[in-house]
């Protein structure tokens, strides 16, 4: 089990570097990492007979990542159109 979570932990890791022109991918793949960690701390708090509410703690943080993600995209699609990086200059005000 362990084996398969470290997989799926780099593959999101291999999709968020390689998948920068978008920003919704980024933002999937991100979110993709953060579940394989959730799983990760659940597992390791159930095998070590802790408390799970570190997990809803972990769950909160995530949603709140989510949003702040999601919220950014939507005000760079309604300025710019789309969700490209290169369609904006980074030194524009």
């Amino acid at each position: 089990m362990l084996m398969v979570l470290i997989v799926m932990f780099f593959c999101g890791l291999w999709v968020f570097s390689s998948k920068r022109k978008h920003l919704l991918m980024t933002l999937l793949s991100l979110e993709f990492i953060v579940l394989i960690l959730f799983i990760a701390l659940y597992n390791y708090l159930l095998l070590m007979n802790g408390e799970l509410y570190m997990t809803m703690f972990f769950l909160s943080f995530a949603v709140c990542e989510g949003v702040l993600g999601l919220s950014i995209l939507v005000s760079m699609i309604r300025t710019h159109g789309n969700d490209y990086f290169n369609s904006f200059g980074l030194l524009q005000c």
